[in-house]
């Protein structure tokens, strides 16, 4: 089943948090927490640093509706720069 009829199924727009979040946990992702404590914030462009083999979607609560951006092999694609 793929993104767009799990939209469907929960009334929702694919790109929605909870539609996408949902589909993930079907595909068998898994959701971890990283402390986000200041001064010392953990940066994507960190994660990427540690982590440089994988596939790994980041939510990012920087604003009321959140971000999202996905990291490959050490690398982040996003349509801005989050590192």
């Amino acid at each position: 089943m793929n993104i767009m009829i799990y939209g469907f199924m929960m009334s929702d727009m694919p790109s929605a948090n909870r539609v996408w979040r949902e589909y993930l946990r079907s595909k068998g992702f898994k959701k971890y927490l990283i402390p986000d404590s200041c001064p010392n914030c953990y940066t994507v462009k960190d994660f990427c640093t540690d982590h440089p083999i994988g596939t790994y979607i980041l939510g990012i609560d920087g604003s009321s509706s959140g971000h999202v951006v996905v990291v490959k092999n050490g690398n982040y694609y996003d349509s801005w720069d989050s590192g």
